[in-house]
């Protein structure tokens, strides 16, 4: 199933804290997060019971490529996106290169709860990042190395699954066809099957 998850939730089920998470929104028994998406970060989280799906959407080496909307600190330049495009060195590792371009700010995304922050003195920009692999807070330390601090941050697409049709905290379930698009021929017959356990 996808998710649109809302800001400021744990994409996990449980928290001693009390901190909102998933099971504010999903009363599904049994299924839980394929990867993870940061409390302070928006959009589609893919929620599975199935290990063979979960491990396909996570594993690097399978390349599913997910797309982030951005916002950013800062008139961000060609100069910069060609760095995050190359791989930026993070210390610990250096991330793989991307796609990355600037873009409008997208006029059908939804209003963020709380708002980001609004400084009269600095601008800000869009840009879309396609990563094919997904490290712990992995874009917001790209933007910040190359000069521009993550504001906003909000998946919008696990390789062909998107959020259309999706608001804020709201899921569906995939469909088996839209399942085995998104895997390769060689990929685990149940997987293939879009099991969902209830």
């Amino acid at each position: 199933m996808l998710l649109n998850k809302p800001f400021g939730v744990l994409c996990q089920f449980t928290d001693e804290a009390g901190r909102r998470t998933l099971k504010d929104y999903v009363e599904v028994p049994g299924v839980y997060a394929a990867g993870r998406l940061d409390a302070d970060s928006e959009g589609l989280v893919l929620l599975t019971g199935d290990g063979a799906l979960q491990h396909r959407i996570a594993d690097p080496r399978h390349k599913l490529a997910k797309t982030y909307l951005v916002q950013v600190e800062g008139e961000i330049d060609e100069a910069a996106l060609a760095i995050l495009r190359a791989g930026v060195d993070l210390g610990d590792f250096r991330s793989l290169p991307c796609a990355a371009r600037r873009m409008p700010a997208p006029d059908w995304l939804w209003p963020r709860d709380p708002p980001v922050r609004f400084r009269k003195s600095v601008p800000t920009s869009w840009i879309e990042i396609v990563l094919c692999e997904g490290k712990n807070r992995q874009v917001r330390r790209m933007t910040a190395k190359v000069g521009h601090p993550t504001l906003r941050l909000v998946r919008v697409a696990i390789g062909p699954w998107t959020l259309a049709g999706l608001g804020v905290g709201e899921w569906r379930e995939l469909a088996g066809a839209e399942i085995a698009e998104a895997l390769p021929a060689g990929a685990p017959a149940a997987a293939r099957r879009g099991r969902l356990r209830r």
